[in-house]
């Protein structure tokens, strides 16, 4: 026995020995007395079959050579040649994923997983359901994303992959409209993670910032910048700069909502400064996204400052694992820049793109494309064809709970009715966005006392 297996025999989970032990002792058609051998009685062979004990290394050894089956069958569900060729599988499974082919990153993923037998190893089978999960995420199958990471997520473990995939069901929720549940994904595995002694990795204060992230999507942008705030407290004492990086971002993103652009524009530049010191070229590139819709809003415009850096943000989402989701945000910000810049087909051309991407993937970022779509086909002089883009936008709002969001695009259109002179309907679009805050004129009845 090589001291590999030696290690393992010591330390592999007694069900799933037994269930291997048992599974090779009934295709060699033996008894139970048959593999004791004479060493130990038939009832200590059940308590192991059963996971109730794990064998010494030296009986496991001679039990294997009663069944004429490698010990590594038994230990590893497979041999060590194929459990290479298994783990080499993974390899370039999460590799392609890396490089931005999340569609042969699935295809090998689920190629592994159909080769896997009942005895197979259960870390390579979660490490193959991991990489799919994230695969389905990137390509745009949603809601079978959320399916696959809600099992992995429902056994807390001690290891920054759970947390990973906890930050990823949160984006998923998030990206899906579902903010309640994107929220308590975070609310629900806190204190799991102060037990597990997590509090402290990089992976435990991003799932805080992608939790801000939507608190910020449901409008509550105070709390959600108090979050990001000690999340950065956080990652500079536990001295880590992708978490700073990713706190200084969301930050960015609040205050920019708030009106606050050169803050915004301040925190973001931080924040990829910090980004540009690792290798994530898709958080590069949709933190360059941002900085140039950052620039867009700044007065005056800085139109020739965001093309190119949506140009460099194009590339970087191009080489990198960006899913459908962050090529839509992607094209709704060059829109605007072709907008800003007179150029109405280019901006029509991007928008169609971002639309066609988000409808039924990202509800947030489908209503801000119908937003931009009404937008560009009132600088157009289509008037009609914008109230109703700003129409099917706030549908869209409504329908995810996003009310906040939904009042302010009320307000736009009543603006845009009123500058084309449809005063009835912009004083309507007003009254609704008013509805939309939970705000409404009081009755001036005076009640009248019963008899």
């Amino acid at each position: 026995m090589t001291p590999e297996l030696a290690e393992i025999s010591r330390t592999i989970e007694p069900a799933e020995l037994g269930k291997r032990l048992r599974l090779a002792r009934v295709a060699a058609g033996m008894t139970q007395t048959d593999l004791a051998g004479g060493e130990v009685t038939a009832a200590y062979i059940s308590r192991i079959e059963a996971g109730a004990r794990r064998p010494e290394s030296g009986l496991l050894e001679r039990m294997a050579g009663r069944l004429n089956v490698p010990l590594e069958h038994l230990l590893l569900g497979v041999s060590v040649d194929q459990q290479r060729e298994i783990e080499l599988a993974l390899d370039y499974a999460e590799l392609a994923a890396a490089s931005g082919d999340a569609a042969g990153a699935l295809q090998q993923a689920e190629a592994v997983l159909a080769s896997l037998t009942e005895t197979s190893p259960r870390v390579l089978r979660r490490r193959g359901e991991h990489v799919r999960a994230l695969a389905l995420e990137s390509v745009g199958r949603v809601d079978e994303a959320i399916i696959a990471l809600e099992d992995l997520t429902a056994s807390p473990s001690a290891d920054p992959v759970w947390l990973r995939e906890l930050i990823a069901l949160s984006r998923c929720y998030r990206e899906s409209g579902e903010f309640s549940r994107a929220i308590a994904v975070g609310e629900r595995a806190g204190e799991t993670i102060v037990k597990l002694g997590l509090e402290g990795l990089t992976e435990a204060i991003q799932l805080t910032v992608t939790v801000a992230a939507a608190y910020m999507q449901s409008g509550d942008n105070e709390h959600a910048k108090r979050m990001c705030l000690r999340a950065i407290s956080a990652a500079e004492r536990y001295g880590s700069p992708i978490a700073q990086a990713s706190g200084y971002w969301n930050a960015s993103l609040i205050e920019s909502r708030n009106g606050d652009h050169v803050a915004a524009l301040g925190l973001a530049k931080k924040a990829i400064a910090l980004f540009e010191l690792g290798e994530d070229s898709r958080n590069l590139g949709r933190l360059r996204a941002q900085i140039a819709s950052m620039e867009l809003r700044a007065t005056p415009p800085d139109i020739e400052a965001a093309r190119i850096g949506l140009e460099q943000a194009a590339r970087e989402m191009e080489w990198s694992a960006a899913g459908p989701v962050d090529v839509a945000g992607l094209h709704l910000v060059q829109a605007r820049a072709e907008l800003l810049a007179g150029d109405i087909a280019a901006a029509r051309e991007h928008i169609t793109a971002s639309t066609d991407l988000a409808r039924e993937l990202a509800p947030t970022i489908h209503a801000e494309a119908l937003v931009m779509h009404g937008r560009i086909a009132a600088a157009d002089g289509a008037m009609q064809e914008a109230r109703g883009h700003y129409q099917q936008a706030v549908a869209v709002l409504t329908a995810v709970g996003a009310d906040r969001q939904a009042a302010q695009l009320w307000f736009e259109l009543g603006a845009l009715l009123r500058e084309a002179g449809d005063t009835d309907a912009a004083m309507d679009a007003f009254q609704r966005a008013s509805i939309s805050t939970g705000l409404f004129a009081p009755n001036t009845m005076v009640s009248q006392p019963t008899a």
